[in-house]
């Protein structure tokens, strides 16, 4: 029975150490297993760079290699992911198939204009659904010495003239000369041009002398006396006498009956006034008598005697000429000063006329502008507006900081001392700014690397309340705010702080109202800001902020 117990025992004792040693054995082959997957997964990813030391602003080769099945989707890194190296180009991947895997090869060109020693971080790489990282590596960046002795000093090279990019304003000025050339051919075509006179004008500046002769050959060449109509034939005959009669002698003969007109006639004569004799008078006096018999008692003369009495007045206009007094020089110049008084008169006329159409077509046009785009809007074209000119003049598209913000803005941001309130202490900070808080319109972008680990997530809230505090140190006051997630059209998420308040105006104790908006993001240990400052009652401003804020776009820092 001992015997027994102790074969037993000692099964039991081969029995544990056989489990411990294939436990062992087991736990070996494990451990060989993994270190063999590990090595394995580890040989997918590999990267290096062509020098471990460059100069400021000289580019290095970063080198990615992945090995991978075919089936397997790949993600490389895209973007500012390199910081604090700055990424200048990415180069097109080279791909060679072995078999079921391939190796493909990705190469970045980085540079750092700063000296200093800095590592490159390690780089993320999904191969399928596994996400794989390479080593970090470390990069001197040394300064570049210039031995002033050797080498010469140069003079700064001058500006170069750059062409901006053109507009259709030429279509809208074009279209303006087309309107006014066409008014100004209207305004001459119908008032200033010298129009040909039609056969009546051409008569009636002639002398009355010459009127008259010209009337009865007019008479002459009619065909009263052919058709036997003596009552229009006498009624033309003595309209011509009596006109040049009113018009030399009586300016009522048109108007006077005969017997008052022959009294007026020898009333002149007795009074000397004209040198008519009573034979002349009475030849007169027959004529329009027998007018005056045909006209209103039908009596119908010979048709020679038609002719006699048409001589005879030809006749008399000659006789009435040669008895008229000499104009005196006196009598001349009055003629003169009458005749350039009317021309005066007439061209004054002419100008009033240009003027009140000009008025007219400028008001027309103004009143029809206003209608259909406002009449702020058109006030402002004809004046003038700062914000209108920067709206509707050429924006300019381009990325500020690293890594870069990119925004269309109005006018070119310029770099300027960052004067923001440093939430997070030793950042390094580089602003680009347009206009000021005293402007109708300031804009500004910011980027701030901090002096923090990776590990940290910065806090935007933190970040917004310090440039709050910013605008409460330039005086800025009754600060109202509102909070939302803000989205780039490129799906980078930020938060937007937006709002009013009362900004100090050029004067002393004047404040005008206004509005602002805070945009902030962050990735790794990188701050973005962007900020944007306009009056409230300009509406140009207004609809710039709106597009400079559709423009926002980030790269994403993996």
């Amino acid at each position: 029975m001992k015997n027994l117990k102790l074969r037993m025992k000692n099964f039991g004792l081969g029995y544990n150490k056989a489990t411990s040693v294939i436990g062992h054995r087991s736990s070996v082959l494990l451990s060989f297993f993994f270190f063999l997957v590990s090595i394995f997964s580890f040989a997918q990813v590999k990267s290096s760079i062509d020098s471990t030391k460059i100069k400021i602003g000289e580019q290095i080769t970063y080198k990615i290699e992945v090995e991978a099945d075919t089936t397997d989707l790949v993600v490389l890194p895209e973007g500012q992911t390199f910081i604090p190296l700055e990424m200048i180009e990415s180069y097109k991947p080279d791909t060679t198939k072995n078999k079921a895997r391939y190796n493909l090869i990705k190469k970045y060109g980085l540079t750092q204009f700063d000296s200093g020693s800095y590592t490159i971080p390690r780089q993320k790489i999904i191969i399928g659904t596994k996400e794989y990282f390479t080593d970090s590596l470390r990069v001197e960046v040394n300064n570049i010495l210039v031995d002033s002795t050797k080498q010469g000093l140069y003079d700064i090279k001058p500006f170069i003239k750059v062409e901006k990019s053109s507009s259709d304003w030429w279509k809208t000025a074009l279209f303006i000369l087309a309107i006014l050339a066409l008014v100004a051919f209207v305004m001459y075509w119908f008032i200033w041009r010298k129009k040909p006179l039609t056969e009546a004008e051409e008569i009636a500046l002639l002398p009355p002398y010459e009127r008259a002769k010209m009337a009865l050959q007019k008479l002459d060449e009619s065909d009263y006396l052919q058709q036997s109509e003596l009552k229009g034939y006498y009624s033309e005959l003595t309209f011509i006498i009596r006109r040049y009669l009113d018009e030399q002698v009586y300016d009522r003969a048109l108007e006077s009956t005969t017997d008052e007109l022959i009294n007026r006639l020898n009333l002149l004569k007795d009074g000397n006034q004209i040198e008519l004799t009573k034979n002349d008078i009475r030849n007169i006096e027959t004529i329009l008598k027998r007018a005056d018999l045909v006209k209103f008692a039908k009596v119908t003369p010979d048709v020679e005697l038609a002719k006699i009495d048409r001589n005879t007045v030809d006749l008399e206009i000659d006789n009435v000429k040669q008895a008229l007094p000499e104009p005196t020089e006196e009598e001349k110049l009055l003629d003169q000063q009458y005749k350039e008084k009317q021309a005066r008169k007439k061209k004054r006329r002419k100008v009033i006329i240009t003027v009140v159409a000009s008025l007219f077509l400028i008001l027309a046009t103004f009143v029809g502008f206003s209608v259909k785009y406002g009449f702020d809007y058109v006030k402002d074209t004809i004046i003038g507006h700062e914000s209108k000119a920067l709206l509707e003049g050429v924006w300019v598209t381009s990325d500020y900081g690293v890594p870069p913000i990119y925004i269309s803005t109005p006018a070119v941001l310029e770099r300027v001392e960052s004067q923001a309130i440093d939430t997070i202490s030793n950042a390094k900070t580089t602003m680009f700014s347009y206009g000021t808080l005293l402007s109708s319109l300031n804009i500004a972008v910011s980027t701030s690397r901090l002096n923090i680990p990776d590990s940290i997530k910065v806090d935007l809230n933190l970040a917004i309340e310090g440039s709050l505090q910013m605008l409460e140190k330039n005086n800025v006051k009754d600060i109202i705010t509102k909070r939302e997630k803000f989205v780039t059209p490129n799906a980078a998420e930020g938060l937007k702080v937006f709002g009013t308040a009362s900004f100090p105006g050029l004067l002393p104790d004047q404040y005008r109202k206004g509005k602002y908006v805070f945009l902030a993001f962050t990735a790794q240990n990188i701050l973005q800001q962007i900020i944007l400052v306009w009056d409230a009652e300009d509406q140009y401003a207004e609809e710039i902020m709106e597009r400079v804020l559709n423009s926002v776009e980030l790269k994403k820092v993996e």
